[in-house]
């Protein structure tokens, strides 16, 4: 009798399975520019959200459940970009990424918000891989926003620890893009400047337009009658690229610090002439030591053929699993709250989102360009930089308190 109850159990339970659709993937939406002046990084950065989240899925997803990236190409746009976010909105998507642009970002902080307040019952949550305006995590800071990268004004600082005690330094050209990251970076350059180096003098402070620069001779020119010794530039992308290959056409002999500097181009635009020239700020350069992630960086980059350059892509899916996993549901405010303070392991360090601000707090590094160990260079320079012969190595390590600022934020809460 229990044989045959269990029997007619077990059938029951069979047949109500087959009858019920398999619970759907936990999508992600990511949304920004596949196409277009900066369609590269996009799809860099489409090529970083799958690898961490294959990382994920390989080691049993969300309590079984697997995470699956959508791509739909937000163009680099605002406008298109909103138009991506109510495509992934339509399909049901609950949880959105996009990074490329403080512009973009903040218009999508406004859509995300919005959506909510109307639908406070099926919100949305943004993650931000990388954009860096700093009123994202200040006066316009949302709860329904996490930013996983630096503020502007965080990685100004990290620059500065390393500018500041360089003697060398006595005429400093500033020149970044004209939108909010850039007018920031100049501003908070020279803020900092100003109260800790006030004999360096700024002798250009330089604004372009966002993308549409072919040939940066002409800027190239005006530095070079300026006398500088030393550029700081927040430029990203192809504006990175082109603006430090100008640098190196011009046979100009600079210190050129940068938040991009290892990456889109810039390392195979410069080539050696990068060398002892170059200096970086970001959470990663591929030859940290020790590095627990370097299995992981190898596989991807002989799978994919670019260097790996987002560790905070990887950070912020292996949080976002963290969070999902500490909240049981797929309920996002409930998500959204259990990553406030909830720490990871970085791959560098312990990495968390602060609770005021959602603001990522993370190791910095500032790396330099030298040559790779395989052409003489020092012994932790395994790994070079888009084929350029040249590796950026770590000269100085910035613990999360170091660059940590004050944040405006006054977060509504739900």
């Amino acid at each position: 009798m229990k044989l045959r109850t269990g029997f007619v159990g077990f059938a029951v339970a069979a047949a109500l399975a087959m009858a019920l659709p398999a619970r759907a993937d936990v999508r992600i939406a990511q949304l920004d520019g596949l196409s277009g002046a900066f369609g590269n990084v996009g799809e860099q950065q489409r090529a970083s959200l799958q690898a961490s989240i294959d990382a994920v899925n390989a080691a049993g997803g969300v309590k079984g459940e697997k995470l699956r990236l959508v791509s739909i190409d937000g163009k680099g746009n605002p406008q298109e970009t909103l138009k991506a976010f109510r495509e992934a909105v339509d399909q049901g998507i609950r949880i959105v990424t996009q990074g490329n642009s403080s512009s973009v970002a903040a218009a999508l902080v406004k859509a995300v918000d919005k959506y909510n307040r109307r639908h406070p019952d099926d919100p949305v949550l943004y993650l931000d891989h990388s954009a860096l305006d700093n009123d994202l995590t200040g006066k316009d800071c949302s709860f329904w926003h996490f930013r996983f990268d630096a503020s502007v004004a965080m990685k100004t600082r990290a620059v500065m620890k390393k500018l500041v005690p360089d003697q060398s330094v006595h005429k400093i050209y500033l020149i970044n893009q004209n939108y909010a990251l850039g007018q920031q970076a100049s501003e908070d350059a020279k803020a900092e400047l100003a109260k800790l180096r006030p004999d360096v003098k700024v002798v250009g402070d330089e604004l372009h337009p966002v993308g549409q620069v072919k040939d940066f001779a002409p800027y190239v020119s005006k530095i070079a009658e300026s006398g500088a010794d030393t550029v700081f530039t927040a430029n990203w992308g192809n504006d990175l690229s082109l603006l430090v290959k100008a640098i190196k056409d011009a046979g100009l002999k600079l210190h050129i610090y940068t938040f991009y500097g290892s990456g889109y181009g810039a390392p195979a635009a410069m080539g050696p002439a990068a060398i002892g020239r170059i200096y970086v700020a970001s959470e990663w350069n591929q030859n940290i030591q020790p590095d627990p992630i370097e299995g992981f960086m190898d596989v991807y980059q002989r799978k994919t053929g670019h260097d790996w350059l987002f560790q905070r892509i990887r950070t912020m899916v292996f949080l976002l699993d963290a969070a999902m996993e500490k909240a049981g549901t797929r309920d996002v405010k409930a998500i959204a709250y259990a990553m406030e303070g909830l720490q990871v392991d970085a791959g560098t360090g312990p990495a968390w989102a602060r609770k005021s601000d959602h603001q990522m707090l993370q190791r910095l590094y500032i790396s330099r360009a030298v040559k790779t160990a395989a052409a003489g260079g020092p012994a932790d320079a395994k790994y070079d930089a888009e084929h350029s012969g040249t590796a950026f190595v770590t000269d100085m390590v910035l613990e999360p308190q170091q660059t940590a600022v004050e944040t405006s934020c006054r977060m509504k809460r739900p």
